[in-house]
C-alpha cells in the first residue's frame, strides 16, 4: 500500500500580526451613524448653498474630530469629551497657520507643539484625544493654505465641533438620567451572569466583563460626582446602589469556591439579582409623591455554608437600597470615597505631566518622529507632505495599542480606504453630489470604529481625501500622494518610533505585573489583620483600586501580545502569571467573605506565610533573581482558613519559576 504523504503546512501569518484584522464584535451604533451623516453633510451643503465649500470643508473637519471623540455615554460627560478636544484642536490649527510655509520654523515649531502633544496625551483619556487633536490641528494649519482672517480657521473648526456637540445634546431633556440608570443597570446584570457561572470554567471571563462594566460605572458616576458632589438626589441614589453591589460580587467569590457537595448555586440569586437589575434600570427608589415602594425582598432559599449566608445578607442588602425612597439611607455613597475637588485633580495632573517619566518617554517619542517628519519633507520634494506627520500622530497615539501593530494596520486601513476614494474623487462631480455621498461615508465611521483601528481608518481615509480635496481642487491626483505619504509616516514610527526606540525591546510589563503582586500581598495583609466588621471602608477602596490596576495590567499585556518578539514572546510566557495573580485575589476576597460568615479565622503566622511568598514573588518579577524556596503546596494543613488561597500562591509562584 502506498505511503500517502502529509499534508504541507499552510503557510500563515503570526497571531499577533493578524490580531487587528479581526473585527471585534459590537452593536452598530445608529444614532451615533445618523449624527455623523448630519454632521459633515449639513455643513458641506451650506456651503455649496452660499458658494463658500472651502469654509464648508473646514467645518466638516471639526465636525469630523468631535463625532471621532463622541466615546462617553452620559450627556456631561459627552459636553467634557467634545468641547475640551475641540479647544486644543483649534488652537493647534491657531498655531499651525502662524508657522505655513516658515520653512525650518515650522519644523522646530511642529516638534515642540508634538512634545506638549505627547505630555498631554499621558495624562488620561480626554487629555489623549486633546493632544491629538492639538497637534493633528497644528500639522494641518501648517500644511495647507488657510483663508484669512487669521482666526477664521479655529471658529470654523470650532463650528463644526458644537455642531456635532448640538446633535449630541438633541436628546438629554428627555433621557437626562438614563446613560447613569442604565450603566449600573448592566453592572447588575454583570453580577447576576457571574453568579450563573459560578463554579463553572466560565468565572474567569465573567468577572474580568464585571471588572470592566464595574469600571465604566465608577468612572462615569465619579466624573460627575466631581462637579456636581452633593446636590444630585439622582445620582447620590445610583452611586449607593452600586456601592451596595459590592457586597454581592464578593459573595459571588465566595459562592464560587464552596465546596462542591453543596452542589451547583440556586438559580435563585442570579434571578434575584436580575430583578434589582430591572428595578435599576426603571428609576428604582421614590415612587409616586416621592413615597418608597414596597420594600419586597427576593426570595431566596435557606443559605447553606458561609459563602450562601453572605450572598444572602448582601443582595437583601442590595434589594433595601434599590428600593429606597431615600437617596443614600445607609450613607454608603461615600463607601468607595469621593473625587478630590478640581483644583486637587488639577494638581495631580499637572505633577503628572511634568514630573512623570511616562509623560516625558512619550513625548519625547512623539517629538523626534514628527521632527524627522518634518525634516525629511522639508529636504525632499513630497507632495501632500502634511499626511506624513499626520500618519506618524495617528500611529503613535498611546493608548491605540502596539506601536508595531499600528503601522501595519494604519498601511492596510489606508489602502482600504483609498480603494473607497478612488472611484469617489475620480467620478463623483463637485457640487451638490458632494453632500449625500459625505453622508453615506460619514455613517460608517462610528459603525467601522467599533470594529477596530484598521476599519477605523478605512472609514476615516475617504472622508479626509474628500474635504481636503474640496480645499484643494486636485480630485484624483490626491489618491497616489495619500498612499505614498502614509508608507512614508508609517516607516517612520517603525524605525524611530519602535526598532531604535530602546522601551520597545526593554518592555515594563514585569514591573507593571510584579507592583499587582506587591499590593496584592498588601491586600492580603489587610483583609487578614483587621477584625470582621472593622475598617471595611478602607479594605473595599483598596480592593476596588487592585482590581482596577489587575484590569490595567491585563490590558497592557494584551498590548504587549499583539507586539512581535521578543516582546510579545515574554508577554505570552508571562500571561498565565496575570491569571494567577487575579486568581489570588479573588480568592482572597472569597476568604474573607467566609471568615465573616462563621468560617475558621488564620493565624497570624499564616498570614505571614502567604504575604512572604507573594513578596518574594514580586521581588523575583522585578529584578529578574531566583525565586526562594516555599514551604511546598502542603505548607498549610488542609483544613487551615488560608490553605485554597495558598494553594494559590503557589501555583503563581510555579508559573514564574517554570
Amino acid at each position: 500500500m502506498a505511503r500517502t504523504r502529509p499534508a504541507p503546512a499552510r503557510l500563515a501569518p503570526p497571531g499577533w500580526l493578524t490580531a487587528g484584522l479581526r473585527p471585534r464584535d459590537a452593536p452598530v451604533p445608529w444614532a451615533a451613524a445618523a449624527r455623523a451623516a448630519v454632521a459633515l453633510a449639513v455643513p458641506l451643503a451650506v456651503g455649496t448653498a452660499t458658494g463658500r465649500t472651502g469654509y464648508g470643508a473646514l467645518v466638516s473637519m471639526g465636525a469630523l474630530s468631535g463625532v471621532i471623540g463622541d466615546t462617553a455615554d452620559a450627556y456631561r460627560m459627552r459636553v467634557f469629551n467634545i468641547a475640551v478636544p475641540q479647544l486644543f484642536g483649534a488652537l493647534g490649527v491657531l498655531l499651525g497657520t502662524q508657522v505655513h510655509g516658515s520653512g525650518w520654523t515650522a519644523v522646530a515649531a511642529l516638534t515642540v507643539v508634538a512634545l506638549v502633544s505627547g505630555m498631554i496625551s499621558s495624562i488620561g483619556a480626554v487629555a489623549s484625544v486633546s493632544g491629538l487633536l492639538l497637534l493633528l490641528d497644528a500639522v494641518v494649519g501648517a500644511g495647507l493654505p488657510m483663508p484669512p482672517p487669521w482666526w477664521l480657521p479655529p471658529a470654523l473648526l470650532l463650528l463644526g465641533g458644537l455642531l456635532v456637540l448640538a446633535l449630541t445634546l438633541l436628546a438629554w431633556p428627555l433621557r437626562g438620567g438614563t446613560p447613569e440608570r442604565a450603566v449600573v443597570a448592566d453592572t447588575y446584570r454583570a453580577v447576576a451572569g457571574l453568579l450563573e457561572s459560578a463554579g463553572t470554567p466560565d468565572y474567569e471571563d465573567r468577572r474580568r466583563a464585571l471588572t470592566q462594566s464595574l469600571n465604566d460605572s465608577y468612572d462615569l458616576l465619579l466624573a460627575r460626582r466631581a462637579r456636581r458632589h452633593g446636590r444630585s438626589a439622582t445620582l447620590v441614589r445610583l452611586l449607593a446602589q452600586l456601592n451596595a453591589l459590592i457586597p454581592v460580587v464578593e459573595g459571588t467569590a465566595a459562592a464560587h469556591l464552596r465546596p462542591p457537595d453543596l452542589g451547583p448555586l440556586p438559580a435563585a440569586y442570579p434571578a434575584a439579582v436580575r430583578e434589582l437589575a430591572d428595578a435599576v434600570g426603571r428609576g428604582g427608589g421614590a415612587g409616586r409623591g416621592g413615597q418608597a415602594p414596597p420594600s419586597v425582598l427576593p426570595e431566596l432559599p435557606e443559605p447553606r455554608g458561609p459563602s450562601t449566608r453572605a450572598l444572602a445578607e448582601a443582595i437583601g442588602h442590595a434589594a433595601t437600597v434599590v428600593r429606597e425612597a431615600a437617596p443614600d439611607p445607609y450613607g454608603s455613597a461615600d463607601r468607595l470615597g469621593h473625587p478630590a475637588g478640581l483644583r486637587v485633580r488639577t494638581g495631580r495632573a499637572a505633577r503628572s505631566l511634568l514630573l512623570s517619566g511616562a509623560s516625558w518617554r512619550y513625548g519625547l517619542r512623539l517629538a523626534l518622529c514628527i521632527g524627522l517628519a518634518q525634516v525629511l519633507v522639508s529636504v525632499i520634494a513630497v507632495p501632500r507632505s502634511y499626511w506624513v506627520s499626520l500618519t506618524v500622530t495617528f500611529v503613535l497615539k498611546p493608548d491605540f495599542g502596539s506601536v508595531f501593530s499600528r503601522a501595519v494596520l494604519r498601511a492596510l486601513g489606508t489602502a482600504a480606504g483609498l480603494l473607497v476614494a478612488i472611484p469617489v474623487l475620480a467620478e463623483v462631480p463637485h457640487g451638490w453630489w458632494d453632500v449625500p455621498v459625505m453622508a453615506a461615508l460619514a455613517t460608517l465611521i462610528p459603525v467601522l470604529s467599533a470594529k477596530g483601528y484598521a476599519f477605523q481608518t478605512a472609514a476615516i481615509t475617504p472622508v479626509i481625501l474628500m474635504l481636503s480635496d474640496l480645499l484643494n481642487h486636485q480630485g484624483f491626483h490626491l489618491v497616489a500622494p495619500r498612499l505614498y505619504d502614509s508608507l512614508i509616516g508609517c516607516g517612520i514610527a517603525l524605525l524611530a518610533g519602535y526598532l531604535l526606540w530602546p522601551e520597545s525591546w526593554h518592555t515594563r510589563i514585569g514591573d507593571r505585573l510584579a507592583d499587582a503582586v506587591q499590593d496584592t500581598a498588601s491586600y492580603v495583609t489587610l483583609a487578614f489583620t483587621t477584625a470582621p466588621g472593622r475598617d471595611e471602608p478602607a479594605r473595599a477602596r483598596y480592593r476596588r483600586r487592585l482590581y482596577r490596576d489587575l484590569s490595567a495590567v491585563r490590558s497592557e499585556f494584551q498590548r504587549a501580545l499583539t507586539e512581535p518578539p521578543p516582546v510579545g514572546a515574554r508577554a505570552q510566557a508571562w500571561w498565565p502569571l496575570v491569571i494567577a495573580v487575579e486568581r489570588i485575589v479573588d480568592t482572597t476576597t472569597a476568604t474573607r467573605v467566609r471568615i465573616e460568615h462563621g468560617a475558621p479565622v488564620p493565624t497570624p503566622a499564616e498570614v505571614a506565610l502567604v504575604t512572604r511568598e507573594l513578596s518574594d514573588l514580586a521581588e523575583a518579577l522585578r529584578t529578574g533573581a531566583p525565586l526562594p524556596p516555599d514551604g511546598g503546596p502542603d505548607a498549610l494543613a488542609p483544613d487551615c482558613a488560608l490553605a485554597r488561597l495558598h494553594h494559590e500562591v503557589h501555583a503563581a509562584r510555579s508559573v514564574a519559576a517554570g
